[in-house]
């Protein structure tokens, strides 16, 4: 198949082993990071080195990093911003020179991905992640001792408060600056190295708590593509994160991006849309949740994609237990559903 299907795997200390997902059928690609490296230092190259030994030794390989993380202190554009950007391109050149392709990275603040809860149990007994907007109304995190499913424990709730109010005065126009400023130091980098950056969207795409969030929508996506017009600079495209707004043509988007050659990276999932703006993530199949994963594919056939793909977040099913979103079972059941749609669609395209 053109596209190449891959794992998230969070390194040695992840009870899904690549043993496990090398079983999974048309497996490729690894899709990992240094974890024990703070945002802002310089990965080992003894790191690298030592996750593509153990991805070869599985038969699998180490082309995908997710994620670089980007310091705070550049996206809100104080004075060190250089000097981390610096940082962040040595990271950029290290991985490529251990064979990686694909560097995801996301702009949001503070927070990469809010929900409510982690393990919302369904009629079925599986549980997933959601997002119910009754569990965030009338709480606020400047006033409130409050710690939601997706925020870095790492902040101490001082530290947020000052985050978050550093942001709210910077707007999403100064955020758009910093992200400007970042790729027109960044993307050169990448394209020198051979190395595609995949930005992700914003997850959920919309405010929470008043934050400035900007990869959002199409007419975001468009503006950040064009600060820096190369197939360097290209997308992570969620369906699960753009999806869980009714405003995003989630299937129209994959469309335009991959005719235009600028989707490096496809995360599917599938999510249900409530009345209200909440959600629930579901099983990648069709029927399961509000998104067409297979309108969604034969797009991607249809155009030739042959960037990395993978299954998103999973279900906890069958018992198990471990990183929520992030179980074994559920995913390569996703994993595969996705092979056979690509298969099938694929042969049809020629």
């Amino acid at each position: 198949m053109k596209m190449k299907m891959s794992f998230r795997w969070y390194g040695e200390d992840d009870p899904v082993t690549l043993e496990y997902i090398s079983q999974i059928p048309g497996m490729r690609s690894i899709v990992s990071a240094v974890y024990d490296v703070k945002p802002g230092e310089v990965w080992s190259e003894g790191s690298l080195a030592k996750i593509k030994r153990n991805c070869e030794a599985h038969g699998l390989v180490f082309d995908v990093v997710e994620s670089i993380p980007v310091h705070e202190d550049i996206k809100l554009g104080r004075e060190n911003a250089d000097k981390l950007i610096d940082v962040y391109c040595e990271n950029i050149r290290r991985c490529a020179k251990y064979g990686v392709k694909c560097i995801t990275y996301n702009f949001m603040p503070v927070f990469d991905w809010t929900r409510t809860q982690l393990d919302k149990r369904a009629n079925d007994g599986s549980t997933s992640l959601v997002m119910y907007m009754d569990q965030l109304k009338g709480l606020d995190p400047l006033t409130d001792d409050i710690h939601l499913p997706g925020w870095d424990s790492s902040y101490t709730q001082l530290e947020v408060r000052g985050l978050i109010n550093a942001y709210s005065a910077l707007g999403e126009e100064g955020l758009w600056k910093n992200l400007e400023t970042f790729l027109k130091k960044v993307i050169p980098v990448a394209q020198q190295c051979g190395v595609k950056m995949a930005i992700h969207p914003d997850d959920p795409p919309y405010p929470i708590f008043n934050l400035p969030r900007i990869i959002t929508c199409e007419k975001n996506l468009d503006r950040m593509l064009s600060i820096v017009d190369s197939p360097a600079n290209s997308l992570c495209l969620c369906t699960g994160s753009l999806g869980c707004a009714k405003s995003n043509d989630v299937v129209s988007m994959v469309k335009k991006y991959s005719a235009v050659g600028r989707i490096a990276f496809m995360h599917i999932r599938n999510v249900k849309l409530m009345e209200d703006g909440s959600f629930e993530e579901r099983a990648h199949l069709s029927s399961c949740g509000s998104l067409d994963i297979g309108e969604i594919v034969r797009v991607l056939a249809k155009n030739g994609y042959d960037g990395y793909v993978r299954p998103d977040h999973g279900r906890m099913i069958w018992g198990e237990s471990g990183k929520p979103g992030y179980g074994l079972y559920d995913r390569a059941l996703g994993a595969t559903y996705l092979n056979g749609l690509f298969e099938a669609y694929e042969k049809i395209y020629g």
